[in-house]
């Protein structure tokens, strides 16, 4: 009896300790596996659970059924409606995405994972998301975004016929704060962000302006997070399909290269370019070699008057200060004069900001950072002239 104390007494010690092991070892391993994942990259397919939802009853009733009066644009992967959410009254933008397009719901969630992580004044902020079904039992997606009182950039540049803006106009001082607004959107996601965040499909319908005329990128359908792996390179974790739009992507996309935040700064070379010439990408002027890059290149600084979007140029010296005057054709080197020598190295600087940012190669693109630099040196030199609504005035020589 005695001998049988001691060993019963060894077993259940035993197997206490064992038993404490298997605790400690399996809460080590559950808080290890835990921190571990929260370091991995959030994926393509990740939930929504963090973005507040509506019903599809409420944003019908929003749009007044998704009705055509409502539709303000549409894309690839969608259309978008104008609605007023009833319950406090806010104006609001419905994306609507096109589930018949196999890459739209991978959009939906590229679009999510992005914006549901990122705060700027410069991106569209989105509000909620609903993913249900409509009332003809088919499945139903669609994203709600802030509404933008002054629409794109893009219908400000090549405004419709027979659209109510057609009699307005962007002076060169609010196409050069427009610019630095999505050059401070564009730094964030690529250098403040704890993922790199590449929009890959950036260009003036992109570009939202609200009522106070500041720019907000938007359309993170087809962004890519970037996570670093070490130094000098970087793991793409999700694309969908041709990364950017005719024109606007970079060339090394089109030889499968990965997407990266030297092709965001091309797109965005060819933006600038874009809003000082007035001119597209997609001009038919452009083919056999020639693209807008080049042609800004080839005509600087000599022919500055032929690229210069006209909407921009006084005919000549105005006594009354006529803001309504602009140059209906600019032919040859001599209207050159008519433009304030201010204004000549303004339109100069900002023109080769676009060319350095739409360099071919990518290692010779200025990365972000730089540009702003840039552009708020001549922003603030602009303004230290004192030059009035857009206009021109004689004063200090330009600093390049």
């Amino acid at each position: 009896m005695k001998s049988r104390k001691p060993l019963a007494s060894r077993l259940t010690i035993t197997i206490v300790c064992a038993v404490t092991c298997i605790l400690l070892v399996s809460t080590f391993l559950v808080f290890y596996w835990r921190k571990k994942s929260k370091k991995k990259p959030s994926s393509i397919v990740s939930n929504i659970d963090l973005l507040p939802t509506i019903s599809y009853k409420m944003l019908h009733q929003a749009t007044n059924g998704f009705s055509l009066n409502n539709l303000i644009g549409s894309g690839s992967f969608g259309v978008v409606y104008k609605g007023v959410l009833q319950q406090d009254e806010r104006l609001v933008a419905v994306k609507v995405l096109n589930l018949q397009n196999k890459d739209a719901s991978k959009s939906f969630m590229a679009e999510c994972n992005v914006l549901r992580n990122v705060r700027h004044r410069n991106l569209i902020k989105i509000l909620t998301c609903c993913s249900s079904i409509n009332y003809i039992g088919d499945d139903f997606k669609a994203l709600v975004f802030e509404f933008m009182t002054n629409g794109s950039l893009e219908m400000w540049l090549h405004p419709m016929i027979d659209s109510d803006k057609q009699s307005k106009n962007l002076s060169v001082l609010q196409r050069l704060i427009i610019a630095i607004d999505v050059a401070f959107a564009l730094s964030y996601l690529h250098n403040h962000c704890e993922q790199k965040i590449i929009h890959c499909d950036l260009k003036p319908g992109n570009i939202l302006l609200d009522s106070d005329m500041i720019a907000h990128v938007s359309d993170f359908g087809l962004s890519t997070l970037l996570t670093t792996l070490n130094d000098s390179s970087q793991k793409c974790t999700s694309t969908i399909g041709l990364k950017g739009s005719i024109g606007y992507v970079a060339p090394e996309y089109g030889m499968g290269g990965e997407a990266s935040t030297e092709g965001d700064v091309y797109s965005y070379g060819v933006l600038v370019l874009e809003m000082f010439t007035g001119r597209r990408p997609t001009d038919d002027m452009f083919k056999d070699g020639l693209n807008l890059h080049n042609f800004v290149k080839m005509s600087l600084p000599k022919r500055l008057v032929q690229v210069v979007d006209p909407m921009l140029l006084p005919t000549k010296e105005d006594d009354n200060d006529n803001d309504n005057e602009i140059v209906e054709e600019a032919n040859n080197t001599e209207d050159f004069r008519h433009i304030d020598v201010d204004m000549q190295k303004c339109l100069l600087s900002i023109l080769n900001i676009g060319i350095l940012c739409s360099l071919e190669s990518p290692k010779e693109r200025i990365n972000m950072e730089e540009v702003i630099k840039e552009l708020q040196l001549i922003k603030s030199t602009f303004v230290g002239l004192g030059i009035p609504r857009g206009r021109p005035s004689r004063a200090q020589a330009w600093n390049n």
